[in-house]
């Protein structure tokens, strides 16, 4: 299925908002499939996809990678798929001038790029005036197209911290400092979430009657925004890594080294959820027959040994069968076990095709399917989050705001006021960006 095909079922799904609100007076059973909830999956999408495209493209190109030109096209079609929803809110007028403004910007990683190349301090001070000359031009639009309920000033407040991290994570790449480039990497990666917390919540209370009166910020909601960001930074974590890996790139290591800090951060996750033992058991068949398999494939292409790539392949296979029947266990078939393998099976699948395809140089249909591979995920956090509320209803109930659910690299921003009212201020985004892909499969069935 193409993204555009997927770009229009879910611009249908946007605008037919489900009918999930319980009456009033009336106790509902917590869930993770409300409008409110929707909508800030959506957001977690379409935010952490940008920022990770926009560093994979500007560390590809310094590089020199191969398929550095279809990544920055997927970077500038990122933004193409926001433009039919603006329409949809502020008319083919707003609708231009977002386009303009969004993708112009998207520009800015050639100038910085060249800049770092070159040592040019003065290109580089001009590439960062462009970066700014953005930043006050959409939170100028902002403010304009919400009428001021936005504060511009604000808006550029939050603007500039996300291309603050952007540029952190390319600057320590360019400088070799691979692992402060790949923690600044994870922990802008976190703070989009964040952001799509924040900006779902504030659209909510705008407009409560067109989300049903539900929330975007209830304890199963929140469950299933963190499953989404360590469902999807494990798809991209693997996918950039299995390329690495394949090229030999000096920064191989500290990309496996990102995903055992993920690795970690998942594990946190599931012990919050079913103790120290369900912990253990995941790490077990996470690390050994899914990690370690997919650097086993990348280092037997590069090597030419297909005995070693099918033997690899038949791991991943075995893994798909034994963390759908862990998954179909933990949650006592809430998610039931065979639903559970197809799901984890196709993911593995799209791994494999974006990884095959990049070895044998069709970037075009590698790019396509990162992108594909990486919508998908967003399907595991609704069903995967789904069976759990189902599971233990009572942890979830609107009421309990559990803490044991661990932040996953977040630090201390999410309770920062300061960053919530900053980030609040990107609310506008959320009102021109209603349309992004989200692929449910058989996990949520």
């Amino acid at each position: 299925m193409n993204m555009k095909r997927i770009l229009i079922m879910m611009m249908a799904l946007l605008l037919f908002i489900p009918t999930m609100a319980m009456a009033a007076g009336e106790k509902a059973q917590p869930t993770v499939s409300t409008p409110a909830a929707d909508l800030r999956s959506t957001l977690d999408q379409l935010l952490s996809e940008h920022f990770v495209l926009a560093v994979m493209s500007m560390t590809k190109k310094y590089d020199g990678a191969a398929d550095a030109e279809q990544v920055q096209a997927a970077l500038n079609q990122n933004a193409k798929d926001m433009t039919p929803a603006i329409e949809s809110i502020y008319g083919k007028e707003g609708a231009a001038q977002f386009e303009e403004i969004f993708l112009g910007h998207n520009t800015y990683t050639d100038s910085l790029v060249e800049a770092a190349k070159s040592g040019d301090a003065e290109a580089r001070k001009a590439a960062e005036a462009e970066v700014q000359e953005f930043v006050d031009n959409f939170a100028k639009f902002l403010g304009t197209a919400t009428e001021g309920k936005l504060p511009e000033a604000a808006a550029n407040e939050a603007l500039r911290a996300h291309e603050d991290d952007v540029m952190k994570a390319f600057d320590m790449h360019v400088k070799g400092d691979y692992e402060a480039s790949y923690t600044a990497f994870r922990e802008g990666y976190a703070r989009m979430f964040v952001i799509s917390k924040a900006l779902s919540t504030a659209i909510v209370s705008q407009m409560p009657e067109k989300f049903e009166n539900s929330k975007a910020d209830t304890p199963a909601a929140d469950l299933r925004s963190n499953l989404n960001m360590l469902a999807s930074e494990h798809f991209a974590l693997a996918a950039m890594g299995m390329q690495k890996g394949f090229d030999g790139a000096k920064d191989y290591d500290f990309a496996t080294w990102a995903e055992d800090m993920h690795t970690a951060d998942f594990k946190a996750a599931i012990a919050s959820i079913y103790g120290e033992e369900g912990g253990a058991q995941f790490e077990k068949v996470w690390q050994s027959k899914h990690i370690t398999a997919q650097a086993d494939l990348a280092a037997a292409a590069a090597q030419g040994d297909e005995e070693k790539v099918k033997a690899a392949k038949e791991s991943l296979s075995m893994f798909s069968k034994e963390f759908g029947a862990f998954l179909g266990a933990a949650t006592e078939e809430n998610l039931p076990t065979a639903d559970a393998q197809a799901a984890v099976k196709e993911h593995e699948d799209t791994v494999i095709k974006t990884f095959d395809s990049y070895a044998a140089k069709d970037y075009d249909t590698s790019t396509a399917s990162f992108r594909e591979g990486y919508a998908y995920m967003y399907g595991v956090g609704e069903a995967l989050g789904g069976a759990i509320v189902k599971q233990m209803p009572d942890k979830f109930m609107a009421e309990n705001m559990p803490s044991d659910m661990p932040k996953t690299g977040m630090g201390g921003t999410a309770n920062d006021q300061s960053q919530y009212m900053m980030y609040a201020a990107l609310a506008g985004i959320l009102a021109l960006t209603g349309g992004l892909v989200i692929r449910k499969r058989a996990m949520n069935k």
